[in-house]
Parts: C-alpha cells; sequence; structure tokens
C-alpha cells in the first residue's frame, strides 16, 4: 500500500490534504508548524493541518526545525512526500529517501514567483494569468523539475476557469471575481492545486510524466511581507495602489498617514478602492470630494476612489459612514 506524507502548515494547505484525504490518497502520516499562541489572549492554537489530521484519525507530527524532521522521518516508513506552504528546509536525506520522490504545490507559473509571497506578487504587479505549479523537489527553493502546470486568467472582470487543454479536465468549473483580492485568488488557487494534484498523481506514480526542467533565466524571486510594506507611495498611480490595496488584504494591509486637528499622526487603513485614470487639480496624497460626491485620493497618476477604510483603533467603515464622523479630513495631504 502506497504510503505518503503531508507537509503544510497554513489555510493554502488545508483543501489540498481534504482532497487527499477524500481521494484514494489518503496520507499515513501529517507535519506541520507547532503550534501558536493567536489572538490578544495569546491561546495556544493548533494549525488547521494539524486539526484535519486529527479529525481523520491521522498522526500529526510538529517538528520545530529541519533537524528534527530528519530525525522523525528516519523512524517513519514512507514512498512519497507531498508539500505544500511547509516552511522547513528539508535534509537532503529526506528528499533522497521516498520512492516517488517529494513534490511541492506551488500558487505561481514557475519559475516566476519563487518564493514566499507568489500570490501577492501576481496581484500587485497587474498580471493578466498566475497559476498552479506541482514539481520534484531538489534542495533549492521552487527550483526542481516541474511535473505539471495550470494557468488561469486574470482579467478587469476575472472569469477563472479550468483550461479544456489541461491535464485530466473533464469540464469547465468557472468563478467570476471582479478584481481579487489576495483572499480570493488565494483560495481559488489552492483549490485547483488540489484537483491538480490528484489528477496527475496515477501517472506520477506509474512513471509516465517526465519531469521537465525549470528555464532558470526566466526565474523571479518574491520577498518576504514585512508591515512597513503596506505604506502607499501616494506618488505611484491609481491603478498601482489599488493592486496593492488588493494583493495586501489583510495582511500588512495598505494604509496612509493623516495627521489629525492635534497635529498627531494616524495610520488610515485604505481597505477597498478603484483606481481611474482621471486627475483632478488637486496635491498628490490630498483628500477630496469628487463631483458625484466620492470621497477620494489624488495620486501620481489618476485619482483613488475610496469606498471602505479604517482608521487606527477604529472600526472598518464605508466611505459615507467615515464622512460622518471625519468630515475634517477633506483637503488634508496624506503622507
Amino acid at each position: 500500500m502506497l504510503k505518503i506524507i503531508f507537509m503544510g502548515t497554513p489555510e493554502f494547505a488545508v483543501p489540498i490534504l481534504a482532497r487527499l484525504i477524500q481521494s484514494d490518497y489518503k496520507p499515513a502520516a501529517v507535519f506541520c508548524a507547532p503550534d501558536k499562541p493567536v489572538g490578544r489572549k495569546q491561546i495556544l492554537t493548533p494549525p488547521l493541518t494539524k486539526v484535519l489530521a486529527q479529525e481523520n484519525n491521522i498522526p500529526a507530527y510538529q517538528p520545530a526545525n529541519s533537524h528534527e524532521l530528519a530525525d522523525i522521518m528516519k523512524s517513519l516508513s514512507y514512498d512519497i512526500v507531498i508539500t505544500a506552504a511547509y516552511g522547513l528546509i528539508f535534509p537532503k536525506e529526506v528528499l533522497d529517501a521516498p520512492q516517488y520522490g517529494c513534490l511541492n504545490v506551488h500558487p505561481s507559473l514557475l519559475p516566476k514567483y519563487r518564493g514566499a509571497s507568489p500570490i501577492q506578487s501576481a496581484i500587485l504587479n497587474g498580471d493578466s494569468e498566475t497559476g498552479v505549479t506541482i514539481y520534484k523537489m531538489d534542495g533549492k527553493v521552487d527550483h526542481g523539475p516541474i511535473i505539471a502546470q495550470e494557468k488561469i486568467q486574470m482579467k478587469e472582470a476575472c472569469h477563472f476557469e479550468r483550461s479544456e487543454e489541461s491535464r485530466g479536465s473533464k469540464a469547465t468549473r468557472a468563478t467570476d471575481i471582479i478584481n481579487p483580492t489576495n483572499p480570493e485568488l488565494f483560495q481559488i488557487l489552492s483549490d485547483l492545486s488540489a484537483e491538480l494534484l490528484i489528477e496527475i498523481l496515477p501517472d506520477w506514480l506509474a512513471g509516465k510524466i517526465t519531469p521537465m526542467p525549470q528555464d532558470d533565466s526566466l526565474a523571479s524571486h518574491t520577498k518576504i511581507i514585512k508591515k512597513e510594506d503596506g505604506q502607499i507611495d501616494w506618488q505611484k498611480s491609481a491603478k498601482e495602489i489599488e493592486q496593492q490595496i488588493r494583493a495586501y488584504t489583510p495582511w500588512p494591509s495598505s494604509f496612509g498617514k493623516w495627521q489629525m486637528a492635534d497635529g498627531k499622526w494616524q495610520a488610515l487603513k485604505i481597505i477597498e478602492a478603484n483606481g481611474i485614470e482621471k486627475k483632478y487639480d488637486k496635491k498628490v496624497g490630498e483628500v477630496f470630494l469628487t463631483e458625484n460626491g466620492n470621497l477620494a485620493i489624488q495620486t501620481g497618476s489618476g485619482s483613488l476612489i475610496i469606498k471602505k477604510l479604517q482608521t487606527e483603533g477604529g472600526k472598518p467603515l464605508n466611505a459615507s459612514n467615515f464622512l460622518r464622523g471625519h468630515k475634517d479630513i477633506i483637503g488634508t495631504v496624506l503622507n
């Protein structure tokens, strides 16, 4: 009987693990990060993949580092490892041990967007397409030869569907989303990854797939996102800022600095906005009302129409409700 080990921690990994459990490829063990304190009360909380494993009577291991990972793996018998956003570096002995290798599921069209933030990067850069890649791990970050890949289109009015040319596709599956946010695209790519993995596993195990090396000359790398990356540069175009807002939802979020009447500066989070090409006779960063009464901010190119925003420590409000309590924002210039 085929013995599968699954490794993954964040929400992206959950649909993939769930699909494996529902299929003929139920893992014999699940690896994930250790439980972490969550929320203001810092309650020790297990990863969702651990919860799912325990619900299905699958042993869950939580090594704190690569050395612990290697020690645990030595005690287990397994034929293939499948990973999705796991986090730990695999020692060579772990990579070399399974008969069918270690496969990783990655939410980009490798070699584009290797690294930590591929989904955010696709939105941030206004890409017309993105997708998922399954590759055989070789010890380098998102570097191994490609086993399978599937694209989806990202448009102004996004229409995501399974390509009829895709391996094993039986029917189209479509979801209409206008200007996807990070969580929306995250969910679509996670679901797509789960389906693609189940489709290709039989052929991979039967030796019918020849992995294709990645073209390193086309590689691009993404960074670990930090809180300060959310600071909006109002000199950028309205379109670029809108893409940032969608890419950095819910974290690190996108924010400007607003100087209050008492002279203190406060962070102002922009939760939802539309970038338009029209430019008004305003200073860059200036808050104003359009001729239609819409709350807007002037950018380096075009204007940002604000739909939802939040003051530091306040609740998220739509623009009209926000203005009822903060009319003094009109005419101010955000940093």
